[in-house]
């Protein structure tokens, strides 16, 4: 490196490192964007060096839903085997969010100390990412539609990234989730070494496709797909009868693999963190070890004690997320366990400005169950019409479901925990900003 480049580099963090004190000092927040931001138009080419110090390998995680549990996982896997791990744990996941995560481990020159750096990377950015980046292992989770506003659809963001991976060397390996119709095609046309993971447990059918399913049409020919099974969405056992293509064969067998976060999203997850780890050389036992002792992130199934009541805060910001919270839900409250839910929709940039995805909700799985169900956030009154809708088309018995409207949301989390006992579990199903919020108000500080 040139005289004139590290002395690019020491401004660049250093400067950085200023400014992630100053707004954190004065509480402005987590500090996990504007300090990439300011270094990157200090040092242009600063994400590549960082890249390159990266003793063992860069493992970026992509996915619609996901990521930042499978990664936690991955993390919480390697440091117990006593590697130094870098990760975006803020979920910061644009280009500046992952400049400053990897500048919060070096030093003020900008020496950079970590066996791997593990990134959870938006789904948009990583054809970009990979100009700058020859990363050790990319692991895909799923691909739905998310945020309308920001986002096509799902192909054109899967041949967006099979245009991006396909130049990289055979030292990249890629991990897929073969129950996707979408990723398991573009795992067939790579030429680096794929692993692929996923569901044999028919017991986990959903009894019917639901509504908000994006990738049913085979990805070779265009022909509808003929499914055994899903198991959310447009996952599942697949084949095509048009051409042959079908679901490929995965690497572990699920039903061994232990289960402690709710849901079969989290199943995925699991499985997917596990794979990787089991690729790098991390023992089974070991791998199991860590599984069984793992704590959910923030706002995606944590648990909280308020006030002596069970919390459980579930984030859900896109159709399928949502429809799988609200099955994890009900499996609870067909217990008795779980009378009240507090559904917050917000719109703002995090969460997508476009709310019309909660018309592809099911909702009408809240409804049936009956119970209170207290509704709030920045698009009340949107969230309020779909569940009246949800109502009069099932005709259910409206003295058996309680629909609470608040607008403000303190008054709207003291009444869904006045509806809930201390024998119970108070649900919070919430976009990703609203979840920031609910967390402040419930645990006094703010994540970001």
């Amino acid at each position: 490196m040139q005289l004139l480049d590290r002395i690019r580099l020491g401004l660049a963090v250093g400067v950085a490192k200023i400014v992630t004190k100053i707004v954190r000092s004065l509480s402005l927040g987590a500090a996990s964007v504007l300090p990439g931001e300011i270094s990157r138009r200090l040092h242009p080419r600063l994400l590549p060096l960082l890249f390159e110090q990266v003793s063992k390998g860069v493992i970026l995680i992509v996915g619609t839903n996901g990521k930042t549990t499978t990664s936690l996982l991955l993390k919480q896997i390697l440091s117990d085997r006593g590697f130094a791990v870098v990760h975006n744990s803020s979920g910061a996941n644009l280009i500046n969010g992952l400049i400053t995560a990897l500048l919060n481990s070096t030093n003020l020159t900008g020496k950079l100390i970590a066996d791997y750096a593990i990134l959870e990377v938006d789904e948009n950015i990583l054809p970009l990412l990979l100009q700058d980046c020859q990363p050790k292992y990319i692991l895909a989770l799923n691909l739905f539609r998310d945020q309308l506003d920001r986002y096509g659809e799902v192909d054109t963001i899967a041949q967006r990234w099979g245009k991006a991976i396909s130049p990289l060397s055979k030292d990249t390996t890629i991990v897929l989730n073969a129950d996707d119709p979408t990723l398991c095609s573009l795992g067939q046309q790579l030429t680096q070494k794929v692993l692929y993971f996923g569901l044999n447990e028919p017991e986990l059918y959903l009894e019917e496709i639901p509504h908000a399913v994006d990738s049913i049409y085979c990805p070779s020919c265009g022909h509808l797909l003929d499914y055994k099974g899903v198991y959310l969405s447009h996952l599942g056992d697949y084949q095509c009868p048009s051409c042959g293509f079908a679901k490929s064969k995965t690497a572990l067998d699920s039903k061994e693999y232990p289960q402690i976060l709710i849901g079969v999203y989290n199943k995925y997850n699991t499985l997917a963190a596990g794979l990787l780890a089991q690729e790098m050389g991390i023992e089974t036992d070991d791998i199991f070890q860590t599984v069984k002792n793992f704590k959910a992130a923030f706002g995606r199934a944590e648990e909280l004690e308020i006030d002596r009541k069970q919390v459980r805060i579930l984030l859900s910001k896109n159709p399928v997320g949502m429809n799988e919270t609200i099955r994890a839900v009900n499996k609870i409250k067909k217990t008795g366990k779980s009378p009240t839910t507090l559904l917050v929709l917000n719109d703002r940039i995090p969460d997508g400005t476009d709310v019309s995805w909660i018309w592809d909700v099911d909702t009408e799985e809240l409804v049936k169950l009956g119970g209170n169900l207290v509704i709030s956030g920045d698009r009340t009154y949107d969230m309020a019409l779909r569940m009246t809708y949800s109502c009069e088309k099932i005709a259910t018995d409206r003295t058996n479901f309680n629909l609470i409207v608040k607008e403000n949301l303190q008054e709207a989390i003291d009444t869904a925990l006045e509806h809930t006992s201390t024998t119970e579990t108070l649900h919070i199903i919430p976009t990703y900003s609203a979840m920031l919020e609910v967390r402040e108000i419930l645990v006094g500080r703010k994540i970001l």
